[in-house]
């Protein structure tokens, strides 16, 4: 029996019921499905409907081969697979080690290579869990020296991630975007919402899914990192245009209480003459989770309010969350028609934060529509456009996914997608009214959350030097992965005393690096804490706030200094506007590790402490405590010091001063982004 099949569009190899698929899919790349179960077309998941050229497709005795642009893959009789660019040089192969004496379809030199192993160790494995649904596990072999980034958002300070582990999960201050993309010339798309892990090992990758029907993943090629980045764009989408307003400062804390108190922290804004983007209403503001609408009695006239913070160049952001109370006044409506997460066991409590609440289930099309008609209600028709998507995991009280099930599915089966679908409901809403330029602050993604206006920020993380660190591999991890809206709590969320001038040093070094990212914005939970006046009311417990997170909040030392770079981020406003283009065009992020515009330079590669922000400017964070003069190594060209005007060649490690009110920048040569740091 022949097992390779060859298509107009696609080659594709079965037997005894198992069964594998490769398609051109997009510019460059190729969609590689696989089950043991009858195949069904395929369902998208983070992949778009696109167009791609006509693939050149071919037999050679017993390999087939499919070739689109830079990317070819090749199936042996056994079903084996591997991939190569144009030029016939192998970019990655499933790792197989069995028993057999069959030659392999490739060579070394002029030998072919005979892979013989008592192991039984497959390249694709599906074990069922129940019905049609498999633990499936996809191995690929090593390449020594290759380095592996994006992948999302973890907690920890790699930025190659060639050598960890990594869960396929979203968690609060997680976010499981599985693109990753290779020293080696490729980017590969692990496109499935099931929960799994993935470990980069030095003896080969391994991808887990716990539960699901297929393997699916999608596989480009290209010259360049940032066309790959490109490349996974095309096919899973770009962000939208970043309206103009939102380029400058965010302010926030936990939380403004009332209308009274957040009207009063603008108008200060107004008369220090510090320009304010958005504020933002925490919270809690509401009268039970669910409601989704301004408790009357702290909030009595919300269009009033939004049109006096309209007047002074403000625009209001409300925090949605996803949790439903059962006092909620939507409760009983939303249970009725199937719109809220439900457990598998046990009592129907998923997370117990100031109150028993269940999740709405943005998987449900009737759920986002319902969600939408109560935002546009309540907070639209009021004035505001902005919309905070917090607890966007969601944040399980215990995060035991095989208890869960959505409309779509079982959350081991496509968890993972549900920011994706949170994002989406705001977004879907916001263009119905005619909105293009949706931005939706939201605490977790998946691949293709972009599309949706995502911006995501990185969770509830510690107020430490440490937590700065993990951040900036974080955000730069996540610009590879195809997210290029992202943005931390600055200063951290969790602690950091107002009054601690330890703290004043930390919140001076993440405002001044805050500048160089997508999103400037305050946030977080400030020592000392005050309690609520009412521990509950009407029977609903009510939620603390934290001590103020105001520019001035700090002490005249610290407010100085992050005046100074506030207004220095006013005037970088036309050049961030530019890298906002870009990645609306192209899906080029804004913040990027030296490798993307330096690909050439073998030390690009290693560099995680600084990086690139947009083409033009190179920055170097100070990421831990009392340091006042760091290294920066400038790639080749010509760079001129961004606070002294000093030229300085390229392709050396410069030392460079780093006191208390200054933060490492340099600027290409002739760029016009250098005219903002005059007199700065």
């Amino acid at each position: 029996m022949d097992t390779l099949i060859l298509e107009s569009r696609a080659i594709a190899w079965t037997y005894d019921g198992v069964w594998l698929r490769i398609e051109a899919y997009g510019v460059d790349g190729l969609r590689v499905r696989a089950s043991a179960h009858s195949e069904r077309p395929a369902s998208a998941g983070a992949l778009l409907e696109v167009a791609s050229p006509a693939p050149v497709i071919s037999r050679n005795g017993a390999v087939a081969r499919i070739e689109n642009g830079r990317i070819v893959a090749e199936v042996d009789l056994q079903g084996r697979v591997r991939f190569l660019d144009a030029d016939g040089r192998l970019l990655l192969e499933e790792k197989w080690r069995q028993r057999d004496t069959v030659t392999k379809f490739w060579t070394v030199g002029t030998q072919d290579v005979r892979m013989i192993s008592a192991l039984g160790i497959a390249g694709r494995e599906f074990k069922p869990v129940s019905g049609e649904v498999s633990r499936i596990t996809v191995r690929f072999e090593a390449k020594p020296g290759e380095r592996l980034f994006g992948m999302g958002q973890y907690q920890q300070p790699n930025l190659d991630l060639a050598g960890c582990s990594l869960e396929l999960a979203q968690r609060n201050s997680q976010a499981s975007v599985p693109f990753v993309v290779s020293s080696e010339g490729y980017g590969l798309l692990w496109n499935s919402p099931a929960i799994g892990d993935v470990n980069f090992a030095a003896n080969g990758a391994t991808w887990t899914s716990q539960a699901a029907r297929e393997m699916d993943y999608w596989i480009t090629a290209a010259d360049t990192p940032a066309q790959l980045v490109r490349n996974y764009a095309m096919v899973t989408g770009t962000v939208p245009t970043m309206p103009d307003f939102a380029l400058g400062l965010w302010q926030s804390k936990l939380r403004y209480r009332t209308q009274d108190e957040l009207l009063a922290v603008a108008r200060e804004y107004r008369d220090r003459g510090i320009p304010l983007a958005v504020i933002v209403a925490d919270f809690f503001h509401w009268p039970v989770q669910g409601d989704w609408r301004f408790d009357p009695r702290e909030w009595p006239d919300p269009a009033a309010m939004t049109a006096e913070l309209k007047a002074m160049g403000t625009e209001l952001l409300v925090s949605v969350w996803p949790t439903v109370d059962p006092r909620s006044e939507n409760y009983a409506e939303m249970a009725e028609k199937g719109y809220l997460v439900r457990t598998k066991r046990g009592i129907d409590v998923q997370q117990e934060f100031l109150g028993n609440t269940r999740f709405i289930d943005p998987t449900h099309p009737g759920a986002r529509a319902f969600l939408w008609d109560r935002l546009k209600r309540n907070y639209l028709d009021n004035g505001v456009g902005l919309f905070w998507l917090d607890e966007a995991e969601p944040e399980y009280g215990a995060y035991d996914y095989d208890n869960y099930r959505y409309h779509a599915g079982e959350v081991l089966a496509v968890g993972n997608a549900y920011p994706l679908h949170f994002a989406q409901a705001v977004a879907d809403g916001m263009r119905k009214e005619g909105s293009r330029d949706v931005v939706s602050l939201i605490r977790c993604a998946w691949a293709g959350s972009q599309r949706y206006g995502a911006l995501v920020w990185s969770g509830d993380i510690h107020s430490s030097f440490e937590a700065m660190r993990n951040q900036l591999s974080a955000g730069l991890n996540m610009g590879m992965a195809g997210i290029p809206w992202w943005t931390t709590d600055i200063g951290g969320f969790h602690g950091g005393n107002v009054e601690d001038p330890a703290f004043h040093e930390l919140m001076v070094r993440w405002f001044q690096w805050a500048v160089f990212t997508p999103v400037l914005r305050m946030h977080g939970h400030r020592d000392p804490i005050t309690p609520p006046a009412e521990p509950f009311r009407d029977g609903v417990a009510q939620c603390d706030t934290g001590a103020g997170n105001e520019l001035w909040s700090f002490g005249e030392p610290v407010y100085q200094v992050l005046c100074r770079y506030a207004a220095l981020r006013e005037r970088l406003r036309p050049y961030v506007a530019g890298l906002m283009a870009e990645a609306h065009a192209h899906g080029d992020p804004l913040m990027r590790p030296m490798f993307y515009d330096h690909p050439g330079d073998e030390r690009s590669w290693a560099l995680d402490d600084q990086y690139m922000f947009g083409p033009d400017l190179l920055v170097a964070p100070i990421l831990a405590a009392g340091v006042t003069e760091r290294d920066v190594w400038l790639p080749a060209g010509d760079w001129v010091d961004a606070w002294t005007g000093e030229a300085r060649a390229g392709g050396e490690t410069v030392p460079c001063p780093a006191p208390s009110h200054r933060i490492p920048v340099f600027v290409r040569a002739g760029a016009a982004v250098a005219a903002a740091f005059a007199n700065a």
